[in-house]
């Protein structure tokens, strides 16, 4: 899809599905610039009841993009995935702004790119160059919100985009210079990432908390390579927490009845959402002592 024919699916598919979006309590779509200084992104933003400052959450979607995979080329707050909507949710429900992110659909990549086609995606939505410029894109767009608190705001992905918040909260992000958890990120959860990149093989010494979630079942990346990525780094001194769900498989938060089935993603998909709260809460929510 173009640029321009995704432009135009934003806008007639807000048509259409904006009865199914008002009974749903759809999110806010906005728009703000990456940090690439050329793109302007699509994000969804949901935010709790009540009025008030609330500390945030950056989320970064995975291979298959933001939408639903029934979608039919109808890319808006209607048509996101299960697995986004839940935590999103989630998030609101617990006092907090979330903020999802949709990479792939302005660079023409609405339907996202399907299993095993990592060495032929462009690089233009590089996980290691180019979307961790989006996300401290969409960390100044919050900070620019009377809503959010400025300085507590944290970033969640998934696959791709664990892959993303990995680099995004290395010493050598792209996109931020000399970062801190006061001018960064203060925590980031990545769920089931590839391990193996370039930018965090070479040195990972995230700037901030992160809490690296994996799958051991995993038939998509390599658990092992992260257990010795988060082994390095802790080594290093680098505040990295690593948990491995015995039996879980890639995408074991997906809601839907084919993964929940399994008890092992049941058990995984329940203690993630207890660990991440427990990540966000300290981090974000507690002013340092």
């Amino acid at each position: 899809m173009t640029r321009a024919a995704w432009w135009l699916a934003i806008l007639g598919g807000l048509a259409v599905g904006v009865l199914r979006a008002e009974a749903a309590a759809a999110p806010e779509t906005i728009q703000f610039p990456s940090a690439d200084g050329t793109t302007t992104l699509v994000g969804y933003l949901f935010r709790p009841e009540g009025a008030g400052r609330r500390p945030a959450i950056v989320m970064l979607h995975g291979r298959s993009g933001p939408y639903s995979s029934r979608a039919g080329g109808v890319y808006t707050a209607a048509t996101l995935s299960g697995r986004h909507l839940s935590w999103a949710r989630f998030w609101q429900e617990r006092g907090y702004v979330a903020l999802l992110v949709d990479s792939f659909g302005p660079r023409g990549y609405g339907a996202g790119f399907p299993r095993g086609s990592y060495r032929q995606r462009p690089e233009e939505v590089s996980e290691q160059k180019v979307r961790p410029l989006d996300a401290y894109g969409a960390l100044a767009h919050l900070r620019t919100r009377r809503d959010v608190i400025g300085d507590r705001i944290g970033l969640q992905g998934w696959s791709n985009g664990a892959m993303t918040a990995l680099v995004t909260m290395s010493d050598t992000a792209p996109g931020i210079a000399r970062p801190t958890p006061a001018t960064g990120f203060r925590a980031a959860a990545a769920l089931y990432p590839g391990c193996n990149m370039e930018h965090v093989q070479r040195r990972f010494v995230p700037y901030a908390s992160v809490l690296m979630l994996i799958a051991a079942a995993d038939d998509e990346v390599s658990p092992k390579a992260c257990e010795d990525l988060a082994a390095r780094s802790r080594a290093a001194g680098a505040p990295v927490e690593l948990v491995v769900y015995d039996g879980a498989e890639h995408n074991f938060d997906d809601p839907g009845r084919a993964k929940q089935a399994s008890e092992a993603n049941s058990r995984a998909t329940a203690d993630a959402r207890v660990r991440a709260a427990r990540l966000f809460d300290t981090a974000l929510k507690r002013r340092p002592g």
